[in-house]
């Protein structure tokens, strides 16, 4: 998933660390963390680091559950630039 917040560029793995949902289908950004639409696991932009995994918030007992299905890991975060009016991401 590639991205700007406050100007700046980003570029992680597409897919959520719990359940692999595609964060482009309705992840929200925000103060400098991408999270998840499904179950709101949320990582940080600057280093894919977890802050929170799977909370749901609609029903927490269920959200401790679904969390458990897989284990917790950071958000591949990979190199970005603008160059020549072109966006280009190393993987």
């Amino acid at each position: 998933m590639v991205g700007r917040q406050d100007g700046a560029l980003f570029a992680t793995e597409a897919l959520c660390r719990h359940m692999r949902w595609p964060l482009a289908w309705g992840g929200k950004v925000k103060d400098g963390c991408v999270r998840c639409p499904l179950h709101q696991t949320t990582h940080k932009i600057e280093d894919g680091s977890l802050q929170e995994w799977a909370p749901f918030p609609l029903f927490p007992p269920f959200g401790k559950v679904v969390g458990k299905l897989s284990r917790q890991k950071d958000l591949t975060i990979y190199p970005v630039r603008e160059h020549d009016g072109m966006i280009q991401v190393e993987f």
